[in-house]
């Protein structure tokens, strides 16, 4: 069946969105409603898809399309475009499927031309008024169809404006307009060789078409990628007769929305002018009055108006951004859609809207964008403030905070002891560089992707990030970092936004998070509806706490190695990294045992009666090791100085020896998780006493604890078998000591393809599968996260070789087989498997709906993002039961 590609408002209706964009489709129904909507007609997005298709070439069939619906537009409207006594004039305006609100072109006042500008000036008998509107339309025209600077036509204005000691354009004559009218022509016919097209069939011809084209301008490609929205959509046109806000003082134009779009309280919200056109009041030319004002002003027309804004939301059941013109004394509606709105405002308005009885709960989960809730959960920068941006990196974690500069570790601490706010920033950060990391407001690097040691810490802890800001240039001898010819030194202030990745010049107001009762009400209905459960990757007391405050159902992953970087433990770590012998490492683990003891044990406390995983050591061990070009240098140093210390000398040429020969050359593919066990069990033997013990003297206080021991990357079932029998066999011997049977499971992470391949023979010896999609993404992939962010993976998402960031969004169709995989060949072997995700994607709405669809048990992602995952886990199930409704869009 052929798509139509021309289609009057009078046919049109929301269900038809896809080929009417929004726009249109919302055009159709108020037109069908009866609504005072000024007559027009839409050109499909079929039609611009076939536009493009054919070469940018606006096809014979589809001009007489137009041209037989413009012929029915001039018999309702009772006027003909070029008609130089009673000319109609229209706009020509976007409208894609999903709102992109002023990414796209338009163009109003079309159909004015030397000969209907004066026919407008004789009807209205207001010749100002008809030659603002024909300066209006060649200024927009010249820019949006000709490519012509903007400030071009601006100057001009600003000339005359100057000649006749003016302020304002509204006190400009209409001989003042003429004037400016016959330069704006000269401009055009200067720029472009041809005179300005007097042809009003000509002018809409071409306005669609620049329309059109507008789908693939800059702004509109960037915000697209930015809201995930295809380009594949296309944008409609719509041509609708024009109503005029400039005819008077009985006349003027709006933009209302039927709640506050920032609070979500029900009450009118917006701003309109007298004797203005929509431009007017965008533009910021003059400043509107609120929209209350208007009843004073225009009584009648502000009661129809609120009348109007009730019918529009009761219909569409959303909060709705209305623009509307009067024109002497009489109301137009030109546009309803669902009105964008905070993270705070859309759960209200989801909220209030069930109370109110207008939608139920299912559709109120699904009115909230789960990734907004970041906005809510951490303190955020003043919407309000102005911002001097020096630079944008990755948004490793969410926040925002403000401090003094400091280039290290030891800085950061003192300063902050001292009762100062500091910003660390560095090259990137090392386990040695955690108790800055604790000390500061926020963290910055240079290099690292948002699964780098300063972005997991920092997510763990709550504090905003900022990774791979590869814009500054970071000289820590200087103690400052340059953005171009801009320097930044310690001691100077700025400001971090980590969900924006924006680095920002200056203090600047921040805005505490606030967790009304709306929020609350709206998890508790999520987890009515959700199956998939949400546990939370947290490595200490505290972030349990966090996590269990926002709803955690567990710890589905607890990384030891993070128990090892607080400082006084590093040296601890080294010591038994770098040992030469057995005892010598035993040594040193048996200072570390009773410290992680009392971790294990805070843990289990806070988690009382919840299940806690918790992953055996799996770090590349040169993390914890001194940087080897840094070890050199101070070596080289040494040596050539005749006065060094020979002991100090001998020390770093041992030290250095020692870590050369544990250096490798891919560390992540490396001495690290269950190999680390097998060749070391010694290590994983210390980390299993601390588990059981502290499990044993929990168990002794009357808390209740339900343990499972993750072995991590494991890759054949061999490996997964003879760490299993050292975990039973600790297990053994904990529990005759204290004389208490401990439940535990043990289980392993799926991070590597063959492990997923080969999970039915994995599943006949685990008790459970967590997949670690973050390494399991590098494996499959073959990609180095860092190296791939830092070098080609933008690329190629900019240019669609990927449609999405795969360690951002799991890759369903590739990484997504591999776990798809495991849990079916995981539960053939063993059908009570339990199965989980405890990546960076356990806390990513697409990524959850995926595991929600896969028939996993729980995702687990860092305390933050926990009312996120129950949100994200309950849409997935609504969408499940029912097929969704047009969301209520937020920002």
């Amino acid at each position: 069946m052929n798509r139509p590609f021309v289609i009057p408002f009078h046919e049109g209706r929301l269900k038809m969105k896809d080929l009417l964009g929004g726009k249109g489709a919302n055009l159709g129904e108020m037109t069908r409603a009866g609504l005072p909507v000024p007559p027009g007609f839409t050109i499909t997005t079929a039609a611009c898809l076939e536009y493009f298709e054919a070469g940018r070439i606006l096809t014979e069939e589809r001009k007489r399309e137009i041209a037989m619906a413009l012929s029915g537009l001039e018999q309702e409207a009772g006027k003909k475009l070029g008609d130089p006594r009673d000319p109609l004039l229209v706009s020509v305006r976007s409208g894609s499927v999903i709102s992109m609100p002023g990414m796209m072109d338009t163009v109003l006042n079309l159909g004015l031309n030397d000969e209907t500008v004066e026919g407008l000036a004789g009807l209205t008998d207001d010749p100002r008024f008809a030659y603002d509107c024909y300066r209006r339309f060649i200024q927009m025209f010249g820019d949006v169809v000709l490519g012509m600077a903007p400030y071009r036509f601006e100057e001009t204005i600003e000339v005359r404006k100057e000649e006749r000691g003016a302020t304002s354009d509204t006190e400009l004559s209409a001989e003042d307009w003429k004037w400016v009218i016959e330069r704006f022509k000269e401009e055009v016919e200067r720029e472009t060789g041809n005179p300005f097209p007097q042809d009003p069939v000509d002018q809409l011809h071409r306005a669609v078409l620049a329309v059109f084209d507008s789908w693939h301008n800059q702004r509109a490609r960037i915000y697209r990628k930015v809201h995930k929205i295809s380009d594949g959509l296309g944008t409609a046109v719509n041509v609708q007769m024009m109503v005029f806000g400039n005819a008077g003082d009985d006349s003027g134009t709006g933009v209302a929305f039927t709640r506050n779009p920032s609070t979500g309280e029900k009450a009118l919200y917006g701003e309109y002018l007298i004797n203005a056109q929509g431009e007017d009041v965008v533009a910021g030319i003059r400043t509107p009055e609120p929209i209350a004002a208007l009843a004073s002003r225009m009584p009648g027309i502000y009661e129809q108006f609120r009348s109007i804004c009730r019918r529009l939301e009761n219909h569409y059941r959303d909060m709705q951004d209305i623009e509307f013109t009067v024109e002497r004394g009489k109301l137009y509606i030109l546009q309803t859609r669902s009105g964008k709105r905070t993270a705070h405002a859309a759960v209200k308005v989801a909220v209030d809207l069930v109370n109110e009885e207008i939608i139920d709960r299912e559709t109120a989960l699904t009115r909230v964008d789960p990734e907004q809730l970041d906005q809510i959960l951490h303190r955020r920068i003043d919407p309000e403030a102005e911002l001097d941006v020096l630079a944008k990196g990755l948004p490793a974690s969410p926040g925002a905070a403000s401090g003094r500069v400091v280039f290290d570790a030891d800085i950061a601490e003192r300063l902050s002891h001292e009762g100062q706010k500091v910003i660390l920033i560095r090259p990137e950060t090392t386990p040695e560089d955690i108790h800055g990391i604790v000390a500061a407001r926020g963290v910055v690097t240079s290099r690292g992707g948002m699964t780098s040691h300063a972005a997991v810490v920092a997510r763990g802890m709550g504090k905003p990030c900022i990774c791979g800001c590869g814009e500054m240039e970071i000289n820590l001898k200087q103690k400052e970092f340059r953005v171009a010819e801009t320097v930044i030194r310690e001691g100077d202030e700025i400001s971090i936004d980590g969900g924006t990745g924006h680095v920002i010049s200056g203090s600047v107001p921040l805005i505490d998070p606030e967790l009304s009762e709306e929020f609350q009400l709206l998890l508790k209905w999520a987890d009515e509806y959700r199956r998939l459960a949400v546990r939370t990757n947290a490595d200490n007391p505290a972030d349990a706490a966090k996590a269990r405050e926002f709803g955690a159902e567990g710890i589905g992953l607890c990384r030891t190695e993070h128990m090892f970087m607080e400082a006084d433990r590093v040296p601890l770590v080294q010591a038994m990294i770098l040992a030469e012998t057995v005892e010598e490492r035993q040594k040193a683990l048996e200072k570390l045992l009773p410290l992680q003891k009392e971790d294990f044990r805070g843990i289990f406390r806070t988690m009382d009666d919840l299940p806690v995983t918790v992953r055996l050591l799996d770090p590349p061990l040169h993390e914890f090791l001194p940087d080897m070009e840094e070890l050199l240098t101070e070596w080289t140093r040494l040596s050539m100085n005749p006065d060094a210390d020979p002991q100090e000398l001998r020390e770093k040429e041992q030290l250095l020896r020692k870590v050369r020969s544990l250096h490798e050359m891919n560390p992540m593919l490396g001495h690290r998780g269950c190999r680390l066990g097998l060749i070391h069990p010694e290590i994983y033997v210390m980390q299993l006493k601390a588990l059981f013990q502290a499990a044993a003297e929990a168990m002794a206080e009357g808390v209740t604890v339900e343990p499972e021991i993750m072995i991590p990357l494991v890759g054949h079932v061999n490996e997964l078998k003879e760490m299993r029998k050292l975990v039973d066999e600790v297990a053994s011997e904990v529990q005759e000591e204290s004389g208490r049977a401990i439940p535990y499971t043990v289980g392993t992470m799926i991070e590597v393809p063959r492990a997923a391949l080969t999970a039915d023979e994995i599943a006949s010896v685990a008790d459970f599968f967590s997949f670690g999609t973050n390494d399991l993404t590098q494996t499959t992939f073959g990609y180095s996260r860092d190296d791939a962010e830092g070098k080609f993976l933008h690329h190629y998402i900019d240019h669609k070789v990927l449609p999405e960031n795969p360690f951002v969004t799991l890759d369903t169709d590739g990484v997504g087989k591999l776990v798809s995989m495991g849990v079916e060949l995981g539960r053939k072997s063993k059908s009570g498997l339990k199965t989980g995700i405890c990546g960076e994607h356990g806390g990513e709405k697409q990524s959850i709906r995926f595991c929600h669809q896969t028939g996993l048990d729980y995702v687990s992602c860092s305390p933050f993002r926990i009312p996120l995952a129950r949100l994200a886990a309950a849409q997935a199930a609504v969408a499940e039961r029912k097929e969704p409704e047009p969301v209520g869009e937020s920002v």
